[in-house]
């Protein structure tokens, strides 16, 4: 049966930007944690695995990026906003460095031939920044902003997502529900810093649908590459193909393990709006309220 815990009445109790962003003290044990830690759909384990897995690079680049584009913010609040965004990023990253790759080592999954193809990725925007003269040096960060708002747009639609789906009426694993669920509302509460960021350098109704339609093809890309990495390496699974992880992941979907396809593609299709904006994106009051009872922050806060 799918049980999903339900959004409050109302949307949000206040502005995303009222809130001061910082870093939080996390702590996970994950020494008994399964590989299949949502039970009886090994597809969906991975695939949470695989976007939690790719993340990090990620969010280094995210942080490295608004870290360069604050040398061009004149604009207090959005300065103090970045740089709350980069100190829980930062927080992430290392979280899940540090927890979810012992993780996957501990279950005989060695990462890094995955993480290197990402670091590869990463790095191209560097090569592209130290190359450039100032004037392209701020077309480039304006560009990065823009696909970084897209981005953003996912996690903290995913980090809603997790805040209401049916994990709990599956019996997962709960730490590895809350280090995803802990990660989750941080990107729903830091959800509208990039694209003030990128509203900041010019971003138009043009550029927002552009970076929209590619990172949207890029962000699930990695993702898909990821899961059938650890598919790959999972001795219990056979070395499907992409046509058929697809087809399981149909049925994750399905059962509420994971977000279903046409979620996602609905979810795409709202940066394609002229009145988006991502305050309407999420509930900052339910992921406030989930991160001040997230058992890991309270293990540290004890």
């Amino acid at each position: 049966m799918n049980t999903h815990r339900r959004l409050p009445a109302a949307a949000d109790e206040f502005e995303p930007e009222e809130v001061a962003l910082r870093p939080r003290n996390v702590r996970f044990d994950l020494a008994t944690a399964p590989l299949h830690w949502i039970p009886g759909d090994r597809y969906a384990s991975h695939a949470a695995t695989a976007l939690n897995l790719f993340l990090p690079v990620a969010e280094r680049w995210f942080s490295k990026l608004l870290a360069d584009s604050l040398e061009y913010v004149r604009d207090d609040h959005l300065r103090e906003e970045i740089v709350g965004f980069i100190g829980q990023e930062a927080v992430h990253a290392k979280t899940h460095d540090d927890v979810l790759v012992e993780y996957l080592h501990r279950h005989g999954i060695d990462p890094a031939p995955f993480l290197s193809q990402l670091e590869w990725v990463a790095e191209q925007y560097e090569h592209r920044i130290s190359q450039a003269s100032p004037l392209r040096r701020r077309k480039a960060l304006a560009s990065g902003t823009h696909a970084l708002s897209a981005a953003e747009h996912f996690t903290g639609v995913l980090g809603q997502w997790s805040l209401n789906n049916a994990w709990d009426g599956l019996g997962v694993d709960p730490t590895l529900a809350d280090l995803y669920r802990w990660h989750g509302a941080e990107e729903v509460e830091h959800r509208h810093v990039s694209y003030n960021v990128a509203k900041y350098f010019g971003m138009d109704y043009v550029a927002q649908a552009v970076a929209g339609v590619m990172v949207s093809f890029a962000f699930f890309a990695m993702i898909l590459r990821g899961l059938k990495f650890i598919v790959h390496e999972d001795p219990t699974l056979p070395n499907d193909g992409y046509l058929r992880i697809l087809w399981h992941l149909r049925k994750s979907g399905r059962s509420g393990a994971i977000p279903t396809m046409g979620f996602l593609v609905r979810s795409g299709l709202t940066l394609l709006r002229r009145d988006y904006n991502p305050a309407d994106e999420g509930s900052t009051a339910q992921a406030v309220a989930y991160l001040a009872t997230s058992p890991a922050a309270r293990a540290c806060d004890g």
